[in-house]
């Protein structure tokens, strides 16, 4: 990726519905330019704005499943879970012994999921779940390396407008018994976003059967209640971070809030977590290389008052992602 192409990236994680014509001019380059270059960037599968619904918001919960399998089993373990609508991302670990999903759940009913529902198969070893009871970072957030390529002055430009009719009273925390409803049609909305956030607006009045007018409506009403969001699905490889790990941090109770929060500041830190099991925190983590890793681990997480114990394992492979 060049410069131009980093400059596209950090304007769609900013806003990803931003027009090519609005990013064009801010960029100095042509609206035909941006609109080349993104096509690109998408159908090589480096960048790709997706639309997103807060579990919370929504009454979902999620759970993160770690599965430990026969050696030579895992790719067709994963490729089975990838296949389900209630995953969303696959990923095979430690060399191919581990195979690690997220799954969503409604939370009025958790004993139709978990167990139950995964492949009963001899070579799933043991299985281990981990409830994410509050996100530090990703998701909404995006990943910071993402957001390094433009000025202060292209940044404020590119600032997505504030909602025309902003919630009275937005919700203070996402919490279940705040949860709201989907329609019919958010539904579809939804569902046409998360296959691409960019999907224009005249296509998504066709799928919900609304006007395009009620449409915008409804997707900025979404937006301002924090229902929906958009995120920038990124290949961190095309950013130069070749080398990605799942932590598992044992965090002494009193340190956990500060712990995630520290975390949360790390740019090689996709993801962080607090969950319910035999550990604390889960942190997705990108460095350049495994010596990146190994340095970032030692000096940054293992710096970190109330770390007791870490647990890693290198991603192999990802099968399924947001997007992709």
């Amino acid at each position: 990726m060049d410069l131009l192409d980093r400059q596209i990236a950090h304007a769609l994680r900013l806003d990803g519905r931003a027009s090519f014509s609005r990013i064009a001019a801010v960029l100095g380059v042509s609206d035909q330019t941006v609109a080349r270059r993104y096509r690109a960037l998408r159908q090589a599968g480096t960048v790709k704005v997706v639309g997103g619904l807060s579990a919370g918001r929504i009454g979902l919960t999620t759970w993160v499943i770690r599965l430990q399998c026969a050696p030579g089993s895992s790719a067709a373990i994963a490729r089975a879970l990838a296949k389900r609508a209630d995953t969303s991302w696959v990923r095979i670990a430690s060399g191919g012994t581990e195979v690690l999903c997220s799954i969503l759940t409604p939370d009025d009913d958790r004993e139709a999921l978990l167990l139950e529902r995964l492949p009963a198969t001899k070579p799933i070893i043991a299985i281990s779940t981990y409830c994410v009871v509050h996100t530090f970072t990703g998701n909404e957030d995006g990943w910071q390396p993402v957001a390094t390529a433009l000025n202060a002055e292209q940044i404020a430009a590119l600032a997505p407008d504030p909602p025309a009719n902003p919630p009275a009273d937005p919700p203070a925390d996402p919490r279940p018994e705040s949860a709201i409803a989907l329609d019919p049609a958010d539904r579809i909305l939804a569902a046409e976003l998360a296959r691409d956030g960019r999907t224009p607006f005249t296509e998504l009045a066709a799928a919900t059967g609304l006007d395009e007018s009620s449409v915008r409506r409804r997707l900025a009403a979404l937006q301002a209640d924090g229902t929906l969001y958009f995120d920038l699905d990124v290949d961190s490889r095309a950013f130069g971070y070749g080398f990605s790990a799942l932590l598992w941090l044992s965090v002494e109770p009193a340190r956990l809030s500060a712990v995630g929060q520290a975390l949360a500041g790390f740019a090689e830190v996709a993801f962080a977590g607090a969950t319910t099991g035999p550990t604390d925190v889960l942190a997705s983590v990108v460095t350049t290389s495994g010596a990146a890793f190994y340095l970032f681990l030692t000096e940054a997480i293992g710096a970190l008052p109330g770390v007791r114990e870490i647990q890693s394992a290198p991603v192999l492979r990802t099968v399924k992602r947001a997007g992709a």
